[in-house]
């Protein structure tokens, strides 16, 4: 048998989780299966590569061995990939736009922005939760790029090598039952609602640290979180069974209302990233000023929101004075 990349990946992922049974779940494998793979790649290597008992699987000095080569051949050929991804795209024109969102509120306007402007290009769109995962596919070349937002003055990880930049940054607001007692006021404190339970949806930094820290700094714990999509967010709002935090540029729904935290506890900051030697970052200006247009065209459903912009430049759409926008 010749060893393969799996077979490596197989060894590191038992070394990582210190348990064939571990690895299997982790791969998706039976654990079976993977035991016979295993025993196919300590004899291909001439060894034993595990000590195995009951207290799970240490590397032997032969395995100890694979592993360091291992380690360093799959980044290595991930990062093989990846840039022959970007090359063999390279010499095109940019003829598709793919973008990947995380509980984005302005993707479907930066859409149909792109569609009435460029419509020879074909646009597609990703959902996901994780802001790492369309990182990781941004600079795969699977995605061109990834519109995600960042609670406070947090960054995006730099291990992936991309290219950040602002598009907006806002506040947090809070979303409430329109029967709500705090509903009439035009903000409310965090501290007026340290009774209540609370719900977000999956990916939403806020709900992290800054949330937590937030919370603190006004002198109490929250209560229960919920996690739901974002549809079962808003069931739970309207049902009366908890308060959500939610972005200023929120579409007004129906029973609902959202309001500012008063002294701006907590910011939302949109960004647009992408990879700077793909064949994206030849038009990512044009699509970063399109998201930034997009972004005014989301405020105009909100007149309360966008009187109290004005002469707050910190908040709000962050165009730079030399003409770009600011980076991350």
């Amino acid at each position: 048998m010749n060893l393969e990349l799996r077979h490596l990946r197989v060894v590191c992922a038992i070394a990582e989780t210190g348990s064939v049974t571990k690895a299997a779940s982790m791969l998706g494998l039976a654990q079976p299966a993977l035991t016979a793979q295993l025993q196919r790649i300590e004899r291909a290597l001439g060894g034993p590569l595990f000590d195995r008992d009951r207290r799970g699987a240490r590397p032997t000095a032969l395995g100890e061995l694979v592993l360091d080569r291992a380690r360093v051949l799959l980044p290595a050929m991930k990062g093989l990939q990846d840039e022959a991804a970007r090359l063999a795209g390279a010499a095109d024109p940019l003829t598709r736009y793919r973008f990947g969102g995380v509980n984005s509120p302005i993707l479907g306007r930066l859409v149909h922005r792109l569609a009435a402007e460029r419509p020879d290009v074909r646009i597609s769109t990703y959902a996901s939760w994780s802001v790492d995962e369309l990182a990781q596919l941004v600079a795969g070349g699977r995605l061109d790029f990834a519109l995600t937002g960042v609670c406070g003055d947090a960054a995006p990880s730099a291990e992936f090598g991309l290219s950040w930049r602002e598009v907006a940054v806002d506040p947090i607001f809070v979303l409430l039952p329109q029967t709500h007692r705090m509903a009439g006021r035009d903000e409310v404190r965090l501290v007026d609602l340290r009774h209540e339970q609370w719900v977000a949806a999956p990916g939403e930094g806020c709900f992290g640290d800054c949330f937590a820290a937030a919370c603190a700094r006004a002198g109490f714990t929250p209560r229960k979180l919920y996690e739901a999509d974002v549809r079962g967010c808003l069931d739970l709002v309207d049902a009366g069974e908890a308060v959500g935090l939610c972005q200023a540029t929120f579409r007004p729904v129906a029973g609902l209302v959202t309001r500012r935290l008063a002294g701006t506890p907590l910011r939302w900051r949109l960004l647009l990233g992408w990879h700077p030697d793909a064949p994206a970052a030849r038009v990512a200006e044009t699509v970063l000023e399109t998201a930034v247009a997009a972004y005014t065209d989301a405020l105009a459903p909100h007149p309360d929101y966008l009187a109290w912009l004005l002469g707050r430049p910190d908040f709000g759409a962050q165009v730079a004075a030399a003409g770009g926008v600011r980076t991350a």
